[in-house]
């Protein structure tokens, strides 16, 4: 029973994971920003027209067969030389520098040189000579524009990554139900972790927990869990589920109000969710799980500073290690139900 559970849950886990880059990908912005409806380059998003721009991959398919022009300078880096193409012609020489060997010029052809130079023309630089008979002219600089000009490559297709947002939700959708089994409020878990995996991507990415995931989100837990608590099979208390969610997301409040700049609102928000869920197995699980946020947070920051690559004022991403520690939390509240 448990190895088919966890079957299930990681078929769960593999079908709504791939709906996540998108979803990251569009939620990603600034506050004041609207929803992203189109790729780097302008491209509108694709995908199925029932999804209105929320299903679908992260690669463009304008952006794979759109050319993009290339200069002359970057032809060098898009192109680079490879064994056995030729080798274009060497620019003209530097003054001062060793001049090329050329072909000596034919009996006469200095004086009929001079004679057809303008006044006061310089005819020193061996591409300003006319050619001997039988070779050939080179071209006139300004008609040359560089190796490579006008050559067009494609840009990169792909806008945001497709795989480790779906690995981890699979992985965490597997945990899930190794640790709750076959009880009613798995399904209430298996529910919100795709969710709670696409508020740690964007808070990773923009530092920001938008609204309109994490309030449905709290409430949908309240809903579920409440309807959970009438089977007479689960493991939890609905009314120590509220009053987690309660108390977490109050502790978190004061922390915003001590010091706004290094807690946003949006954790006050998300703790609403995590203290239900946390409540649900009792106190003990709750202060485990927000503990363990605050720890790994903590052991993050500190590894950034060792690292110097953050100061004490450094805001950092806390949304995942506030879910991270909630799974912590759930799997223990899981197995020790």
């Amino acid at each position: 029973m448990d190895a088919t559970l966890i079957a299930v849950a990681v078929l769960w886990g593999a079908a709504t994971g791939p709906l996540l880059p998108r979803a990251a990908y569009r939620f990603a912005v600034e506050p004041e920003e609207a929803l992203r409806d189109s790729c780097p380059a302008g491209h509108t998003l694709g995908g199925p027209a029932l999804g209105r721009g929320w299903i679908g991959s992260t690669t463009c398919a304008s952006c794979a067969t759109a050319p993009v022009p290339v200069h002359a300078g970057d032809t060098a880096r898009a192109h680079p030389q490879t064994p056995g193409t030729p080798v274009p012609p060497a620019p003209r020489t530097a003054p001062g520098a060793t001049a090329p060997e050329t072909a000596a010029p034919a009996p006469g052809a200095a004086a009929a040189e001079a004679r057809s130079a303008a006044p006061g023309a310089a005819a020193s630089s061996p591409e300003a000579r006319d050619p001997a008979p039988g070779a050939q002219a080179p071209e006139a600089p300004a008609s040359d524009p560089g190796p490579g000009a006008g050559e067009q490559v494609t840009r990169n297709p792909r806008y945001a990554p497709r795989f480790l947002a779906p690995a981890v939700n699979v992985l965490a959708c597997a945990a899930l139900a190794w640790a709750v089994g076959p009880r009613p409020e798995l399904l209430v878990w298996l529910l919100a972790a795709p969710v709670a995996v696409l508020l740690a991507v964007i808070d990773h990415r923009v530092h920001r927990l938008p609204d309109p995931l994490t309030l449905p989100l709290a409430a949908g837990l309240g809903l579920l869990l409440g309807a959970t608590a009438l089977h007479p099979e689960h493991a939890g208390s609905w009314t120590t589920a509220l009053l987690g969610g309660a108390g977490l997301g109050g502790f978190y409040f004061l922390l915003f109000l001590i010091n706004p700049n290094g807690m946003g609102f949006g954790d006050v928000k998300l703790a609403l969710s995590l203290g239900m869920g946390l409540g649900w197995y009792g106190w003990g699980v709750l202060f485990a799980g927000g503990f363990a946020g605050f720890l790994l947070g903590a052991l993050y920051g500190a590894c950034l500073m060792l690292l110097r690559r953050a100061g004490r004022r450094t805001g950092i991403p806390f949304g995942p290690f506030m879910i991270t520690g909630a799974l912590l939390g759930l799997l223990s509240g899981g197995l020790a139900g």
